[in-house]
């Protein structure tokens, strides 16, 4: 198997001399499958497994350091021994960095020292030393206080052997793993001599690769791929090695192999698991055939699914707004619409939080699992209040000006088109910020209104009373006409059928008896100036006036 292209990225940028530091972040806490030099054995680790073994396998002496164990020999502990004089390694942060450093500073000095020839001694030699730091944000976290001198001078130590001269001259390797860049002190996240390098989750040529590898390790469980891992590694692509690993450890203990016709809700719970919580799937099981009236945005969204089979991206969107009163069907669309182009949706949960860069942490996840995924449509509803602001005040310490930025990034990135649709969807466009909206992020804006007839508003009643086997005419009466508000939405239709179906079970009446009892007094859920605002609202938003029926242009 080739090297990982964030290991490769390794490689190549320390054999230039072009830095010695490297911040590893992504997905850091996932399993690897790993190879032996000559590939004939395989076995899965951890990431430090990895860096032990193959990445730094041909280094004289590699530490570790993590805050629950201490500073760690992985390799060449006997080499160490004899160049130091300490039996005891340090556990705690400040006085293992300072050792790490002493040592380090102890072979500067060492290799400048002309070696006697005829004594056997280590002076002159140039060691490579490989240094790995396991979850660096706890021991370098983000500093809230600018004075908050002992973090910030160990994390000014550890930045200093990515620049000072001598250590640059060594063949020394600093390797510091982290889950969220965000987390981690800025002066090291930040630093301008040291690279950044994403572990992203795994891809289909990878997870190919382990599959092949776990066809011995667990072959009851994959009996039903046995010979074609490529399958399984296509349809389970988002999810971590170490959550598979764990589903074929189930399967293989309850002797219960792997159904094709599992794998998409395998792949749901699992990439949810992985997600802590921040995403969620929606169930496409409709299409647009189910989307009443919108003939003008159904054809425009059938149009883009069409290029998007094809692989003709040029002319498909970034994303879409979708925009209208509340109860207008918003959700609903984006569940038609995923159901017509049969990819999944993802939806972004609350990925706030109180704690200084966590927020900015769970969107670096976010991102990690949207890549690789495939295809998706990823949803964000009440945009207006999850994307952050250019200009955030002091409120909140800057992050939803934060959000703003990343999410402005992310939605821009065209190596996303053909892979990622962004779907926004608000009340309240016009607080989403300009920039977000703009072609490019959001090609489309899609504005969805409630029905402009009592006429209009009945077909809403009759099509949502069908859910419930509500046998109303097809026509209106005359009699229950005049009783039918204005401006019905899906939403308050799908209310008004709810109670004539609560009436005719619990009552025994006629359904058109139902509606008229249920129309008589009826009020609307949303005040009238709210409603004509938000609409207004939507017809300033429209990227094309095709969307818009001739009854509320007149609003614009």
């Amino acid at each position: 198997m080739a090297r990982p292209a964030w290991a490769e990225e390794i490689r190549r940028l320390y054999l230039s001399s072009a830095t010695n530091q490297f911040v590893l972040h992504g997905n850091v806490n996932d399993r690897l499958l790993i190879e032996d030099a000559d590939g004939s054995q395989a076995s899965v680790g951890n990431l430090i497994d990895y860096l032990k073994e193959v990445q730094l396998s041909r280094f004289d002496i590699v530490l570790s350091y993590e805050l629950g164990g201490g500073l760690r020999l992985e390799r060449g502990e006997e080499l160490f021994r004899r160049l130091r004089f300490t039996e005891e390694l340090p556990t705690d942060p400040a006085n293992a960095i300072g050792c790490i450093d002493q040592f380090l500073r102890f072979l500067v000095n060492l290799s400048r020292i002309t070696p006697d020839e005829s004594s056997d001694s280590f002076a002159g030699r140039n060691y490579h030393v490989g240094i790995v730091i396991k979850s660096a944000e706890l021991i370098f976290p983000v500093s809230k206080q600018t004075r908050d001198y002992q973090l910030n001078s160990m994390a000014s130590v550890v930045r200093a052997w990515s620049q000072e001269t001598h250590f640059l001259d060594q063949n020394l390797a600093v390797i510091l793993v982290t889950e969220n860049l965000n987390d981690l002190n800025h002066l090291l996240a930040h630093n301008q001599r040291c690279s950044r390098v994403e572990i992203p989750m795994p891809g289909h040529d990878e997870l190919d690769a382990v599959f092949r590898h776990f066809e011995e390790t667990y072959p009851k469980a994959l009996e039903n791929f046995k010979g074609r891992p490529e399958f399984p590694a296509s349809r389970l692509a988002g999810a971590t090695i170490s959550s598979i690993e764990s589903l074929l450890k189930r399967r293989e203990y309850e002797e219960q192999p792997l159904e094709e016709d599992d794998l998409s809700d395998l792949k749901k719970s699992l990439v949810e698991r992985d997600a802590q919580g921040l995403i969620e799937f929606l169930e496409p099981t409709r299409s647009l055939d189910d989307v009443y009236g919108h003939e003008a945005v159904k054809k425009w969204m059938r149009q883009d699914i069409s290029l998007w089979r094809q692989g003709d991206l040029e002319a498909m969107p970034m994303g879409y707004l979708l925009c209208g009163p509340v109860g207008t069907g918003k959700t609903y669309l984006v569940e038609c619409l995923a159901g017509e182009a049969g990819v999944p949706v993802v939806k972004l949960k609350n990925f706030r939080d109180r704690w200084v860069g966590s927020t900015e942490g769970n969107l670096e996840k976010i991102f990690g699992l949207l890549h690789a995924l495939g295809r998706c449509i990823v949803f964000i509803d009440e945009a207006d209040q999850a994307l952050g602001s250019r200009d955030s005040g002091s409120g909140d310490s800057g992050v939803s000006g934060r959000v703003y930025s990343m999410m402005a990034k992310e939605m821009s990135n065209t190596e996303n088109r053909g892979r990622i649709l962004w779907i926004l969807a608000s009340s309240r466009p016009d607080l989403i910020e300009v920039d977000l909206k703009r072609p490019g992020r959001v090609d489309v804006k899609i504005p969805l209104f409630p029905a402009h007839s009592p006429e209009d508003g009945y077909r809403f009643i009759r099509a949502l009373g069908k859910k419930h086997q509500l046998n109303l005419p097809k026509e209106c009466p005359e009699d229950v006409l005049p009783l039918v508000p204005s401006l019905v939405t899906p939403g308050a239709a799908e209310s008004i059928a709810m109670k004539i179906y609560r009436q005719v079970k619990t009552e025994g009446v006629e359904a058109v008896v139902g509606l008229r009892d249920c129309l008589d007094e009826y009020q609307n859920p949303i005040p009238a100036e709210i409603m004509d605002f938000q609409i207004e609202i939507a017809v300033r938003e429209a990227s094309d006036l095709d969307f818009v029926p001739d009854q509320f242009r007149v609003k614009k």
